[in-house]
């Protein structure tokens, strides 16, 4: 018996595939200021599309609880996201609330454009750890990719203000062919030395709107391949089982590299990540066709008790591995969208 943050004791939570619950992401908004082409396509996410009311997210108090509940469960890491999070007016307020728990690792994922104005705060509240979207540093090609003509210097404003603020700083940036594969080495050369890492992302099928195709993947072995030729690596062990990016180190001593190939090299095995919407939905799978209401049980008066057990229980029976099955079978299936539940 192990005991827990918080007034609940059990034992950690497996799945039917034997893996525990360790990695929360939150979202707190549906709201993107971005429209990526691989995220929020305008022609989906345009002005007539309806988001969610203020009254339909959950409160940072109601959040808090979650967070409590889910890290009796074992949960040791927890990733604020959206949506842009930093849409969401006093998210300070909410990295506080979670800090305060105790034991939690408490890291949030940006698009960087508000970091100058929300760094100092979101350290003073407690954060420590910021990864910023940057799939570009060519400004033409970024502004094309966030469809919003955002400038690619003010993502490297607030990039520059999380560091100042004594913010560890990874950067993502989703490749994809034949748009900004090009960028691979100007981004490795910008960011080695640095202290910051930078990770590249494959390129993936989440939701049904960004137009997939597994024609547009660049493998992440074919990155590898061209970093290597370039600045030498070697391979890094795991920080931790269920890591998403395999770590690569430059020969050097300049700092590392990770690159996430979630459809290439699955790594459903050791997954041990949930999701909650902004709206307060469990998914239990990036690829989530459908989500379990955990807002319903949090404002129906519910004790922590209950909401305890109602977790344990869909984790216990959570037996998802989509990238390992993707296939013509899998392809058509209905999708949770990535603004809705965060990366």
């Amino acid at each position: 018996m192990r005991a827990h943050r918080g007034t609940l004791e059990g034992m950690s939570v497996t799945d039917t595939l034997g893996r525990p619950l360790r990695d929360l992401r939150i979202s707190v908004t549906d709201r993107c200021n971005f429209r990526c082409v691989y995220c929020m396509p305008k022609e989906v996410f345009g002005r007539g599309y309806r988001f969610m009311d203020r009254k339909e997210l959950l409160s940072f108090e109601e959040l808090e609880r979650l967070a409590r509940a889910f890290a009796a469960h074992g949960v040791e890491k927890i990733r604020i996201t959206g949506g842009e999070p930093l849409l969401r007016r006093d998210l300070e307020v909410l990295v506080e609330r979670l800090v305060a728990i105790g034991g939690l690792d408490v890291a949030l994922t940006t698009n960087g454009a508000l970091l100058p104005q929300k760094a100092e705060a979101l350290a003073r509240a407690g954060l420590r750890r910021v990864t910023v979207s940057l799939d570009s540093l060519d400004d033409a090609t970024f502004r094309a990719m966030n469809d919003v003509g955002f400038p690619v210097a003010r993502v490297l404003e607030g990039i520059d203000a999380a560091a100042a603020a004594g913010l560890a700083v990874k950067v993502n940036a989703v490749v994809k062919r034949n748009v900004n594969e090009h960028q691979v080495l100007e981004l490795a050369r910008h960011f080695r030395g640095s202290g910051h890492i930078l990770r590249f992302i494959e390129f993936m099928d989440v939701g049904a709107t960004n137009g997939w195709r597994l024609d547009d993947v660049v493998p992440a072995a074919e990155i590898v391949r061209t970093l290597d030729e370039a600045f030498p690596l070697e391979p890094a062990e795991a920080n931790y089982r269920g890591e998403v990016a395999r770590r690569w180190r430059y020969r050097d001593g300049a700092g590392e590299i990770g690159v996430i190939a979630s459809v290439t090299q699955p790594f459903c095995g050791d997954c041990t990540r949930a999701r909650i919407s902004a709206e307060g939905r469990l998914y239990t799978c990036l690829f989530a066709v459908r989500g379990h209401d955990l807002r319903a049980l949090v404002r129906s008066g519910a004790p922590d008790a209950a909401l305890h057990e109602a977790i344990g229980r869909l984790w216990a029976r959570r037996s998802d591995r989509y990238s390992e099955i993707r296939s013509q079978g899998t392809a058509d299936l209905p999708r949770v969208e990535m603004s809705y539940i965060g990366g």
